[in-house]
């Protein structure tokens, strides 16, 4: 059902995109008014290799690729939450002796970045696929669970302390047991990354690396999945991005 409801959001890698429905097209274009952040001007802070966000993506690509790397032999399904325009995933990807293996999905809301997602992915001839809507509505991905991989970057810094602590208590209903999950957060005053690494382990995690050039600055984790019970389900909403927070 998911799978029906939400294929016509996907923009495939050759940049083959199906129509929408209507009232799911009314509804994603409501919630991407609602951001009112022009997150295309954020993204022009990658432009400056000496940027905290720049330096941050090299933190993300590093620990990515190790994730691939040590991931079993056979396919590996990634999912990436409000991914961008997947510069992180392409550059991983990139010349990656695992590339072929990954399938999956990004899900990014703001159309000109699922589209330049979906360009970036194709460039390296990826096999991901591009879904333009909310990442905080499970019912967007849910149909392509679960996750071996699951990139959670950029979003603890723009959500709730009460949604990330939501969020990871529902990595049990996204991930396969065994999976990797990345995730980032700047390190501002109160630094909530102990929180989350105390979350992650109440979540059934295991810590595996934490890189961070300091307090004050931002931290890239990964996590290991290892609990042995069954997959939780998922809940109406994962999270919202918060403008107050800005």
């Amino acid at each position: 059902r998911a799978a029906q409801m939400y294929g016509s959001w996907a923009f495939h890698c050759a940049l083959r995109t199906a129509p929408m429905d209507g009232a799911l097209t009314a509804r994603r274009a409501a919630r991407f008014r609602s951001v009112t952040r022009d997150w295309r001007s954020w993204h022009r802070a990658y432009d400056d290799p000496t940027s905290a966000l720049s330096r941050r993506l090299d933190e993300v690509v590093v620990v990515l690729r190790s994730a691939l790397e040590c991931a079993p032999l056979g396919p590996i399904r990634l999912m990436s939450l409000c991914s961008g325009d997947a510069r992180d995933v392409t550059r991983a990807l990139a010349d990656h002796d695992r590339r072929n293996d990954v399938t999956g999905c990004l899900i990014e809301l703001d159309p000109a970045l699922a589209d330049a997602a979906a360009s970036n992915l194709s460039s390296i001839g990826s096999h991901l696929v591009v879904r333009c809507g909310d990442a905080g509505d499970p019912h967007m991905f849910s149909d392509l669970l679960p996750a071996d991989v699951l990139l959670l970057v950029g979003i603890f810094g723009n959500i709730t302390d009460t949604d990330v602590q939501h969020l990871i208590s529902h990595v049990p209903a996204i991930c396969r047991q065994g999976a990797t999950v990345i995730w980032t957060r700047h390190r501002r005053e109160p630094d909530l990354t102990p929180s989350i690494t105390q979350w992650f382990a109440d979540a059934g995690c295991e810590s595996s690396t934490f890189r961070s050039p300091g307090p004050g600055s931002f931290a890239v984790g990964k996590e290991r999945y290892r609990n042995l019970t069954s997959r939780a389900q998922l809940p109406e909403r994962l999270f919202t991005f918060r403008e107050d927070l800005w």
